[in-house]
């Protein structure tokens, strides 16, 4: 089969590079960053463009049989840039292959689009209420893809929850480096709340289950998910334990924490957006009951084990991106005023 993955170059599209290139696939990557992974430059096509500019895709899609869009702006991006990349370059992605004849189009949208939701665990056709503009705009891209869908093209749409695994870095690189250097990590609330991961080759397993079975089976809507989680405190501590230094995961009192970490967004003295530290102290996690039942999804990573992958990655890998920073998941988040409360700890 030939595939082409939008966003080749971020964390999810490196790992389903390295996935699909291993089952003999041909593999093309189309990200605006240039594609810089040494142990598979040679091994797949590699286009360096934008999905907002429609030249580039209507070319990028010729001749493929399945794209898998992973490319998004994220949160840390200007509102303007995540609309125009998430529904705007959504939009040219599905439109182009479809003209172009792609058998299928799988869409990897985002657990985001529930918002901060009033039960859980969360179904599929719950009610849609995404936070600030990267939760509104993976909702209107979903929509653009339904619209084709009922023009009869195969799109799966899967929601991933926030997904780790080796070269994952983004907020995550904060618990990772607090760890390494000796330090507990504060959480707001109690940590008691339950909220649920995924390991990135979970996440692949999944998608690979919707580009190869049956159209009428995967031509639909899927929550995807760790099976087996604990508590936020639990999952986390795993991490400090593994580290080595006798450190404790510390609950900080929410309202007072919630609204201190608005006023540091605000001013741009810390990585952290309002999904994040709205609903850290919270439930969060979905059911994956319809994946399994109808995908035969069986997830092999609990949460702490994907935490974990990810830590032993980062630890072998630190020196390589000491005094990197920016806003994608493959590199830390610049830390701000949070750099001073690790010290805290």
């Amino acid at each position: 089969m030939n595939y082409l993955i939008t966003g080749g170059a971020g964390f999810l599209g490196i790992n389903l590079v390295r996935y699909l290139h291993s089952k003999g696939h041909h593999v093309a990557s189309l990200d605006v960053v240039p594609f810089d992974y040494k142990d598979m430059n040679d091994k797949i096509e590699i286009i360096t463009g934008d999905i907002r500019d429609k030249e580039t895709v209507e070319k990028a899609v010729q001749g493929r049989d399945v794209i898998v869009h992973t490319a998004a702006a994220l949160p840390l991006y200007k509102a303007e840039d995540i609309y125009s990349t998430d529904i705007d370059g959504t939009r040219n992605m599905i439109e182009a292959g479809k003209r172009a004849g792609v058998k299928r189009f799988i869409h990897i949208s985002s657990t985001a689009v529930y918002g901060i939701p009033d039960h859980h665990p969360l179904l599929e056709d719950d009610k849609l209420d995404g936070v600030g503009p990267y939760g509104e705009a993976k909702i209107l891209a979903e929509e653009e893809c339904l619209k084709m869908r009922k023009e009869g093209m195969c799109v799966p749409i899967l929601r991933p929850k926030s997904f780790i695994g080796p070269e994952r870095l983004g907020v995550f690189d904060l618990l990772y480096d607090w760890a390494s250097d000796g330090r507990g990590f504060p959480m707001i609330g109690s940590g008691k709340n339950r909220y649920q991961l995924l390991d990135v080759e979970d996440l692949c397993d999944a998608i690979y289950l919707c580009a190869t079975l049956d159209e009428n089976i995967v031509n639909d809507t899927f929550n995807i998910g760790a099976k087996e989680f604990t508590t936020m405190r639990e999952d986390y501590q795993a991490v400090l334990d593994f580290a080595g230094h006798g450190k404790k995961i510390k609950s900080l009192p929410e309202k007072p924490i919630i609204f201190t970490l608005r006023v540091l967004e605000a001013i741009k003295l810390s990585p952290l957006y309002k999904w994040v530290y709205e609903t850290a102290s919270k439930d969060s996690f979905v059911s994956i009951e319809k994946a399994e039942r109808i995908l035969g999804y069986e997830p092999k990573f609990s949460n702490k084990d994907a935490l974990l992958r990810n830590f032993k990655w980062y630890v072998e890998h630190r020196n390589e991106f000491i005094n990197k920073d920016g806003v994608s998941h493959r590199v830390p988040w610049k830390q701000g005023i949070l750099r001073l409360a690790k010290y805290f700890f």
